[in-house]
């Protein structure tokens, strides 16, 4: 769809960003106060950004199952459903969330502002879950030490994998995102040997070069987190960042993940925590546990700018309950057997 313009989900890495979650809170008028944003958001982001021209300010604005329902009916984007948690070795948790803004600039302020801005507009509509300040620390390492994202597809590659195209044409232009926040145990994790971190990692420490095969466990996060499917990888996006509070003793690291079919980030999930073959789990969970998990859609720009808050509610409400009811469900399932039911993708072994 040539004239469908995209949410900035490709957008350049940058030094600093927010996470918003926000849950929509309950009121007739709150999903028009909601909506009224959706239109305006870009503007926003231009008068901010307008401040610093070479800030690289932008915004994605994503939306839950249940705030899809609430917001705009049906019709609703394929894949879009309530973050399933998983439950292996670890436990990948589900938690709320209606609305994601990640925010992204060169500046920290300019995040700042633009999340003020933002959350002033919601008012009284929604509440923060969770708010996330990251940073880019060093050479794009995590908190952990190893350099993060490496693999990353740039270019028309990127598009490819996080972009919508013919097989949801109502939501071409689209895109999935999971946000999911680990807190790393570094005191444990820095009484291990270097070497022992690059088995579990898939990489060397220090210069960031993926180990041989010959030498990489099957249990290496870069090995499990590689889907293949009909012998093609399966790429996603990730913008992860380091965050902590430091008089807390919290570190961690904000995952992001963007691609155009939740399945293979789930598929990813799933290989990590409850293992590839089952059993063989990702030991960087020993050290890292997430806290929250979401999934959302990202709309295209062009849907949220023509999104008014005078918009009629959703008139199949007794269908929407019975979809809400039918999800939950969903996200209720464990997946200690392995399987999320998305189909037979299968781990490769490059990160």
């Amino acid at each position: 769809m040539p004239s469908t313009v995209q949410q900035p989900v490709v957008a350049g890495l940058t030094r600093a960003a927010i996470f918003l979650v926000a849950t929509i809170d309950p009121g007739a008028d709150h999903g028009a106060t909601v909506r009224g944003l959706c239109g305006d958001l870009a503007g926003l982001v231009r008068a901010v950004g307008f401040r610093d021209l070479e800030g690289d300010l932008s915004c994605v604005m994503a939306f839950g199952s249940d705030a899809w329902d609430r917001l705009f009916g049906t019709p609703k984007p394929n894949d879009l459903h309530p973050f399933r948690e998983i439950r292996g070795r670890h436990h990948a948790v589900a938690t709320p969330g209606d609305i994601l803004f990640h925010i992204r600039a060169v500046r920290m302020d300019l995040c700042f502002e633009l999340a003020t801005q933002i959350v002033s507009r919601l008012g009284g509509a929604a509440s923060i879950a969770d708010e996330v300040h990251g940073f880019n620390y060093f050479d794009d390492r995590d908190l952990i030490g190893f350099v993060d994202g490496t693999e990353n597809p740039e270019g028309q590659a990127a598009v490819d994998a996080t972009i919508i195209g013919e097989e949801d044409t109502a939501f071409a232009g689209g895109s999935y995102v999971i946000v999911q926040k680990y807190l790393h145990d570094l005191a444990r994790w820095n009484t291990l040997p270097v070497e022992e971190q690059e088995k579990i990692i898939g990489r060397t420490k220090l210069s960031d070069i993926e180990l041989d095969d010959a030498v990489k466990p099957a249990f290496a996060h870069n090995a499990l987190t590689t889907i293949v499917e009909d012998g093609q990888r399966l790429e996603i996006l990730r913008d992860n960042m380091a965050f902590g509070d430091v008089g807390k003793g919290e570190f961690g690291t904000y995952f992001i993940g963007y691609a155009r079919s939740p399945r293979r980030i789930e598929q990813m999930l799933t290989n990590m925590f409850v293992g590839n073959p089952p059993g063989n789990y990702d030991r960087l969970l020993d050290f890292s546990r997430p806290v929250t998990g979401t999934l959302f859609f990202v709309p295209s720009a062009t849907f949220l700018e023509g999104v008014t808050a005078e918009m009629p509610a959703p008139s199949n409400a007794a269908d929407i309950n019975e979809h809400r009811g039918e999800d939950r469900s969903r996200s209720r399932l464990s997946s200690s057997d392995g399987s999320l039911g998305i189909g037979s993708l299968k781990e490769g072994s490059r990160t």
